[in-house]
């Protein structure tokens, strides 16, 4: 027996991208690539609920995007942000 976790290699079920809309609320849109439209909506309804009303210098922001990514990773979902930097906290971290 091992300690080594399973790695799951199954295709992505989506491909979703958040993207700031600036400063007025709403903020945030989801644009889908590729998915099961389904997951993809249950998606943006999640992600929506957690960042609608949040601007990127939001304290509340970097909690909830974490939020976010860890749904998506659940999801099996590629995540990405527009702009770009949005995420690199996230990426600082996982380096």
């Amino acid at each position: 027996m091992s300690d080594v976790e399973e790695t799951h290699t199954e295709p992505p079920q989506a491909h979703v991208t958040v993207v700031y809309l600036g400063p007025v609320a709403p903020h945030w849109d989801l644009r889908s690539d590729f998915g099961d439209q389904r997951v993809v909506e249950e998606f943006r309804g999640r992600m929506h609920a957690r960042l609608m009303l949040l601007p990127p210098h939001d304290p509340q922001f970097r909690r909830n995007r974490e939020r976010v990514v860890r749904d998506a990773e659940r999801e099996n979902i590629l995540l990405s942000w527009d702009p770009p930097e949005l995420a690199e906290s996230h990426l600082a971290q996982h380096r």
